[in-house]
């Protein structure tokens, strides 16, 4: 029977006995721990600017969300479902950056699973949740194109235009691009992929109107209390994302920590995340997302294969040849990562890894594996 940690025990075993190389494993953990963020530990930059908004010029209301300082490295490395290595403090509640997209998408699947999305290549026009998607070049948006990346969703949310995250260039940096912001055409929904985080907090309030619930609050009923995850991790909303829906005042949370906010959480409490998505769904036989939403996820977009539903995959080898086509991950600047690897049956976490060594880190993880 596939192991599953209780909500105030999780069960640790030594790397031999999870079929790990015990060397092995621990030179990928001082491999992470020598190779930390370059990042400040208050994330500001040597002038002085938040870390997320210093390649945009300078404005008054440039960070809209609340910035909590991180500490240092940490992780956790689960075969089986079983704790096989863990190091720094991972309870640690700690800014998570776009991570929070693809708990993002869960909730998606969450309103799947009810009946609250009926069909992803429907438009999001058709579900009258505010007038968002009325103008000629969001009209024919699907739920589908906002979780691919690929919905050239046009407009201005919580103070920031779309324009703001234009020629995004991931291949650049995490955060820093030459090019951010500059004015190109827009394309036909469905048509281009970029990165781009006001497209993402539009999906958020639509999922809000949908659910009529704050998301941290359908989350936590939904996914984190029946996986026993602890009660400190927060969803932080900008100071001027709040609507009113029958009568009350809701926060719509981002999907990253672009300008501030978004999901605070520590380590343990994204392994036990991980280990939901590694076990399809299923929590000690509760059904908390329906199979077919774990593959929908995994499901590669025609014009950026290495990407899903707000996940990221590795479609043909290409990201990362050493690992297993079916591995995937959760992934937020800084470098914050849930990785998971269905054929080895492995979940890891791992927090402040710089970005140029997060592949060699997991790739001395999956040569650790014996059997």
């Amino acid at each position: 029977m596939p192991y599953f940690p209780s909500r105030d025990h999780w069960d640790a075993k030594s790397p031999a006995e999870l079929g790990l190389a015990p060397d092995a494993l621990a030179a990928a953990i001082d491999y992470h721990k020598s190779h930390e963020t370059t990042w400040r530990r208050d994330f500001l930059t040597a002038s002085g600017r938040y870390i997320g908004v210093a390649d945009e010029p300078p404005a008054p209301d440039d960070v809209l969300g609340p910035v909590e300082p991180r500490q240092g490295p940490n992780g956790l490395v689960l075969r089986h479902g079983v704790i096989a290595a863990e190091w720094g403090d991972t309870a640690r509640v700690d800014m998570t950056f776009s991570i929070a997209k693809s708990y993002l998408s869960v909730l998606a699947g969450v309103a799947v699973g009810r009946g609250l999305i009926r069909d992803l290549d429907e438009p999001v026009h058709a579900y009258g949740l505010d007038d968002g998607f009325d103008s000629a070049q969001n009209r024919s948006i699907t739920w589908r194109h906002l979780l691919q990346q690929t919905s050239e969703w046009q407009g201005t949310l919580w103070g920031k235009p779309d324009s703001i995250d234009h020629n995004r260039n991931l291949g650049q940096s995490e955060l820093g691009f030459a090019d951010k912001g500059t004015p190109r055409p827009m394309r036909a929904p469905g048509s281009y992929w970029e990165y781009n985080d006001v497209r993402v907090n539009r999906l958020s309030l639509s999922l809000l109107r949908l659910f009529r619930r704050p998301l941290a609050a359908v989350l936590k009923d939904a996914v984190m209390e029946p996986v026993g995850a602890s009660d400190t991790w927060q969803w932080q909303p900008y100071r001027n994302a709040w609507v009113e829906i029958d009568g009350v005042r809701m926060p719509s949370v981002p999907g990253g920590s672009h300008w501030g906010g978004g999901l605070w959480i520590g380590s343990r409490d994204h392994a036990r995340f991980g280990l939901l998505m590694l076990r399809r769904g299923d929590w000690q036989g509760q059904k908390l997302l329906s199979e077919s939403w774990i593959e929908e996820m995994r499901r590669p977009c025609p014009i950026n294969p290495g990407y899903g539903l707000l996940w990221w995959l590795n479609t043909g080898r290409a990201p990362m040849a050493f690992a297993p086509e079916s591995s995937y991950s959760a992934r937020g600047a800084g470098s914050n990562v849930i990785w998971i690897d269905p054929e080895h049956d492995l979940v890891v976490v791992v927090r402040w890894i710089d970005r140029g060594h997060v592949e060699p880190f997991l790739r001395l993880i999956v040569e650790s594996v014996k059997g």
